[in-house]
C-alpha cells in the first residue's frame, strides 16, 4: 500500500519556530518530526511507498528526504503552490492513489499498530477507517444549570467540569473513491469530506488506539513538551 503524509501547512500556531522551518521538519531529539513518521510507516509491512504532500518551505523537506533511498523506502512528492487545508492537500496526490491507502497528518507522532488498523479496514469492508483516541479535559469555566418556569433560576453550579470522549488523531485508511468527494484546487478540510461520506451513507469505521499511542505537536506548548520528552530519551551526552 501507499501512505500519504500531509506536510504542507503553514504552522501558524507554531510561529515563530515555523518562520524558516516547516512544521514537519521541527526537531524532536536528534531528528525532524517527519522522520519519525516515515520510520513508523516503514515498520508497517504493508507500506511500500510514501507520498509527502508539500507546499510551504517544501524544498527543506524534499532536500532532506530526497527519493527515500537513504531511509529504505520509495518517497514521492505532491506539491501545491498554496495551502489547501487537509483534504485539499490530499487531493493533489490523487493521480498516485488508485488503490486503498493510508493518510496521516504531518504534525503528530504515532505508536500504535498500523498493520492491525489496515487489516480491520479490509475485514470490515470500510470506506474510511479513522484512528481515534480517548481524551478528557476540564472546561475552562464553571457551567451553570438553569431551571424554573422561564429557566431563570440557578439550579446547579458545575465548576470547571471534566468532559471526555473520542478524538480524531489524524490517521486514516481511505478507499480511493474518497478522493472524488474533494474538489480540485480548493481549500477543503478533512472533516468536510468525512462528513460528506457519512451523509452519503458510506461505511466509516473507527479504530481506537490506546492512550499514549499518539502525540499531537500542533502548537507551541505541545511541541515544547514533546521536544523535552525526546531529548530525555536521548539520555546524557
Amino acid at each position: 500500500m501507499k501512505a500519504v503524509i500531509l506536510a504542507g501547512g503553514l504552522g501558524t500556531r507554531l510561529q515563530p519556530y515555523t518562520f524558516f522551518i516547516p512544521k514537519p521538519m521541527l526537531p524532536l531529539g536528534n531528528k525532524p518530526l517527519l522522520e519519525y513518521l516515515v520510520e513508523w510507516l516503514i515498520k508497517s509491512k504493508k507500506i511500500n511507498e510514501v507520498i509527502i504532500c508539500v507546499s510551504y518551505l517544501h524544498r527543506s523537506i524534499e532536500d532532506y528526504f530526497e527519493d527515500g533511498t537513504r531511509f529504505g523506502i520509495n518517497i514521492k512528492y505532491s506539491r501545491s503552490d498554496r495551502p489547501l487545508a487537509t483534504a485539499g492537500q490530499l487531493k493533489t496526490a490523487a493521480t498516485h492513489l488508485k488503490e486503498p491507502f493510508v493518510c496521516l497528518y504531518g504534525d503528530s507522532v504515532y505508536e500504535f499498530p498500523l498493520d492491525k488498523m489496515i487489516e480491520n479496514h479490509f475485514k470490515d469492508k470500510a470506506f474510511i477507517s479513522m484512528a481515534l483516541s480517548r481524551y478528557k479535559t476540564n472546561l475552562k469555566y464553571g457551567f451553570i444549570e438553569l431551571s424554573g418556569h422561564e429557566n431563570l433560576l440557578v439550579s446547579e453550579w458545575k465548576e470547571k467540569p471534566e468532559i471526555s470522549g473520542l478524538i480524531n488523531i489524524g490517521c486514516y485508511v481511505f478507499e480511493p473513491e474518497f478522493l472524488d468527494l474533494i474538489p480540485v484546487s480548493t481549500s477543503f478540510g478533512m472533516d468536510e469530506a468525512v462528513r460528506e461520506s457519512i451523509k452519503s451513507k458510506k461505511k466509516v469505521k473507527s479504530f481506537i488506539v490506546e492512550e499514549g499511542s499518539f502525540m499531537d505537536i500542533g502548537d507551541k506548548k505541545s511541541y515544547l513538551e514533546a521536544y523535552k520528552l525526546y531529548v530525555k530519551k536521548l539520555g546524557k551526552i
